[in-house]
């Protein structure tokens, strides 16, 4: 008897060893999926993916000379390349592999992305729900200096200056058609796809795409000659024609409204394209940008007729000029936006935002910001805009360090020639005001330094600004910065609780610490995978 007592004791202890065990297992287990828990109800019924995250930032990586690359995925809540665990010490897209993906488009709400590779010159889809690619866009003639899709996406538009083409992937079709253009490097597209632009080195002329009636002409000579287009394609039976947009200032009907365009802007309802000319800065003359009505431009209202006004509408609205230079733009409905560079004394540029009011039609202020080439422009959270720009060590922020240290005194941030500025936009009583960041001081005795140098270890510039996207309602944006991933507050307080800095309230432009963001091989662009519009790249 007092064995069998002793047996039923231990089975008894044995029992309750393993409940407790499962029990703290199973508790454990549940701790671990709270994590990255998702609402029943996902934001506009989006999927859940792979990696579980649900604030996905993603990095376009090359590496190898530029032979093979990556997207990786980084946590842009905690600020992390792995899970909180580490048991996953990174999150990538699976199925990509292309060289030096230098660009990526990003449709958020569409829950898609086409990455561009400077290597293959192919575009990938890729699936944000699934984190992988669906297979290549196209194929294109050649190598693209310029992307262009719409959110339908019913097409793809390349421009592909070596070759002298102006490619379209007609997705309605099935078929990818070749427009000559000589020298073609630019092409815009509205997101309704109705208004398609081609920008040409070098050149005071813009054109646009139109889609001919069907066996309108029964080859593409007969329909060059009629309405006066560069180029029409296919051969026979032609479907597209690129030609020059007709926009004619009534008050300067024989004086050219365009110089150097080089990009366009739609406005947030789509009623004006607003044309970048960018002037002096791109060997013209003078920077403004030129009002179109996008009713003149449309694609698919080509209208057969004798008279070329009816043939090629007058498109012209409004030209305003813009002094401190235009490359760059992005509008909050009442003001625009526009970054560039304006011609100095001493024969460098300097880089500056300048501020239109949409109601006047009137240029209401000048701010310096960063020299260099300004080709990423943005509104982020807490009234802050940021504007990146490439080869910024060239104009006049970088004389103005040389000449204050031959002169044998620390630099001030007037010399700061980094890429990155943030703009605190106005409000109430306070104005607008810029900063570079990171903010330098070259000194030999009390040097302020970049906070995470690069691969080269420059102590005082991070190198060209090649990516930016804003990560919404979490009060910081990404960046590809200098060829690595680097991140910035905007200035609000942050509450997101799985932030490191929760509670606190960073001054805008100040850096977030990289260590646990950075990926291996030279970071090229990000996009913010999770954003709620389409506006956040």
């Amino acid at each position: 008897m007092t064995n069998r007592s002793f047996s039923t004791q231990s089975l008894r202890a044995q029992i309750f060893c393993g409940l407790l065990i499962a029990a703290v297992t199973l508790g454990l287990t549940a701790c671990g999926q709270q994590l990255y828990k998702f609402p029943q109800f996902t934001f506009a019924n989006r999927p859940i993916p792979p990696s579980k995250l649900a604030t996905r930032v993603m990095v376009s990586v090359t590496a190898n000379g530029g032979t093979s690359g990556s997207l990786q995925i980084l946590d842009a809540n905690r600020d992390l390349r792995n899970n909180v665990q580490n048991t996953k010490t990174s999150f990538s897209i699976s199925g990509y592999s292309s060289g030096f993906p230098n660009l990526i488009l990003n449709f958020p709400s569409e829950i898609t992305g086409y990455v561009y590779s400077n290597t293959l010159g192919d575009v990938q889809a890729v699936n944000y729900g699934t984190e992988a690619v669906t297979g290549p866009v196209g194929p294109f003639p050649a190598k693209s200096t310029s992307i262009a899709v719409p959110p339908t996406f019913a097409h793809v538009y390349s421009a592909e200056e070596g070759a002298g083409l102006l490619g379209i992937v007609d997705n309605t079709a099935g078929k990818t058609f070749a427009l000559n253009l000589p020298n073609v490097f630019q092409v815009v597209v509205n997101t309704g796809d109705t208004v398609v632009l081609a920008m040409v080195r070098n050149s005071n002329s813009l054109y646009r795409v139109i889609k001919l009636n069907a066996n309108q002409y029964l080859t593409s000579t007969a329909a060059i000659a009629a309405i006066g287009a560069v180029d029409c394609q296919p051969f026979n039976l032609p479907i597209y024609c690129v030609i020059p947009v007709n926009s004619v200032n009534p008050a300067a009907p024989t004086a050219g409204t365009f110089d150097r365009p080089v990009g366009a802007y739609v406005s947030l309802d789509g009623s004006v394209v607003y044309v970048l000319n960018c002037g002096a800065e791109c060997g013209g003359t003078t920077s403004s940008v030129t009002y179109l009505s996008p009713g003149a431009l449309q694609v698919n209202s080509y209208t057969d007729s004798t008279n070329p006004a009816q043939q090629n509408p007058n498109s012209f609205l409004n030209n305003v000029p813009v002094k401190g230079g235009v490359t760059a733009a992005v509008s909050d409905g009442k003001t625009l936006y526009v970054a560039g560079q304006q011609l100095q004394p001493d024969g460098l540029f300097a880089g500056n935002l300048s501020t239109i009011n949409l109601a006047t039609n009137t240029v209401t202020s000048t701010t310096s910001i960063s020299d260099g080439s300004h080709t990423k422009i943005l509104l982020a959270d807490d009234n802050t805009l940021w504007i990146g720009s490439q080869l910024c060590a060239s104009g006049e922020r970088a004389a103005r360090a040389a000449q204050q240290l031959a002169a044998g005194q620390a630099t001030d941030q007037t010399a700061n020639y980094n890429c990155l500025t943030v703009v605190t936009l106005p409000s109430g009583s306070t104005g607008i005001s810029a900063a570079i960041v990171p903010a330098v001081t070259q000194s030999g005795t009390s040097p302020v330094v970049v906070p995470y140098p690069n691969t080269n270890q420059n102590q005082f510039y991070y190198g060209d600004l090649t990516g930016l996207c804003w990560v919404q309602g979490q009060h910081k944006i990404y960046t590809a910065y200098g060829g690595q991933v680097h991140a910035f507050y905007t200035g609000g307080t942050i509450t997101a609780a799985n932030d490191p800095a929760i509670g606190t309230t960073p001054p805008a432009g100040s850096e977030i610490n990289n260590a646990n963001i950075t990926v291996q091989g030279t970071a090229l662009d990000v996009a913010y995978m999770d954003a709620v519009t389409d506006a956040a790249d």
